[in-house]
């Protein structure tokens, strides 16, 4: 005889099937619609672009992987506190981190590393993109990589490039443009952008690489004169702007990227779930308007190009700090 069930389990059977059903609807396994919330660590400080776009796709991916998402900054050593903890958690897919440029830089800075930047690591997606851009203060008589190179050379021990600390993206940037240039310059390393940028605008330092969203608002109210991108391309956030490539030194190319990864170990479906729902989430209307507004291109790349990438970038930057001379305890 059919009897009414108890409140409680009617309750318990809504959510299984509401649950079942969401996961038909997505695509993705039941499974992966587990209540344990998706830990998403920043090795940044809250505030940051990256840190920025990252909130704003959370209610996103949240929908895509089917958990909450829980966004955690762990600043600190240049990356390195919060790599660290990525690659020190479980690796089922329920930590992740989003990295920089740093991440494969830090091995060749520092003197000694709690883990390896390659190996402990699973890269997933090298997501997106922000465009650098070399800038001068307004003593600084150049409009152009052309006119700036002019003048580095006429007097080869007036200037100094700033740059937001020792083996950062933004050091490194700047040297090799003195590399390609075949120019040089005093190094003068701040503990961040911003007493960086605010030295550039007093006139205190003369050049330096910074960030495109970064450097927007002093170069629209001519603060600061930008020489040009850093990047192998023109940005649509700056479209007057030419690129260094395109200036007379065809073989300078670089961008700040950041990227998903998460602790060696992790099984392939696990990879490709994650991979996918970020893929999604960073593709949604609400997350490429947030990254436009902080001049950030969206490209969402496979695991396999994630890996190469990496690579290729530790390599790269390995033979720029080596050059520099860089190195920190």
């Amino acid at each position: 005889m059919y009897s009414t069930p108890h409140p409680v389990r009617r309750a318990v059977l809504r959510l299984i099937i509401a649950a079942t059903a969401t996961a038909s609807l997505s695509g993705m396994p039941a499974v992966a619609q587990s209540a344990k919330p998706v830990r998403l660590i920043l090795p940044i400080s809250a505030g940051s672009g990256v840190d920025t776009i990252a909130r704003a796709a959370g209610p996103a991916l949240g929908k895509a992987l089917g958990q909450p998402v829980v966004i955690e900054n762990l600043p600190g050593a240049g990356g390195i506190t919060g790599a660290a903890a990525v690659v020190k958690a479980a690796p089922d897919g329920t930590t992740l981190g989003l990295v920089s440029n740093n991440h494969v830089i830090n091995p060749s800075v520092f003197k000694s590393m709690p883990f390896d930047a390659i190996k402990d690591v699973t890269p997933i997606s090298v997501i997106g993109a922000t465009p650098l851009v070399l800038v001068v203060s307004p003593k600084v008589l150049a409009k152009n990589v052309k006119e700036l190179v002019a003048l580095m050379k006429a007097k080869p021990d007036a200037y100094n490039l700033a740059s937001s600390g020792n083996g950062t993206i933004i050091h490194l940037a700047g040297e090799m443009f003195l590399s390609e240039a075949g120019v040089k310059a005093h190094h003068v390393p701040y503990k961040g952008t911003g007493p960086m940028i605010t030295d550039l605008l007093g006139g205190q330092v003369d050049l330096g690489v910074v960030a495109l969203n970064a450097a927007l608002p002093y170069l629209k109210s001519g603060q600061l004169r930008a020489i040009g991108l850093c990047g192998d391309a023109r940005s649509p956030a700056a479209p007057d702007i030419p690129t260094i490539a395109e200036q007379g030194l065809p073989r300078y190319n670089v961008e700040g990227w950041f990227a998903l990864i998460g602790p060696a170990g992790m099984k392939p479906a696990d990879v490709k779930r994650v991979h996918d729902a970020f893929a999604i989430a960073f593709t949604s209307p609400e997350v490429i308007d947030a990254m436009k507004r902080q001049a950030t291109t969206v490209k969402p790349g496979t695991p396999e190009e994630a890996a190469k990438y990496f690579r290729a970038e530790a390599d790269r930057y390995a033979g720029l700090v080596k050059k520099a001379n860089v190195s920190l305890e």
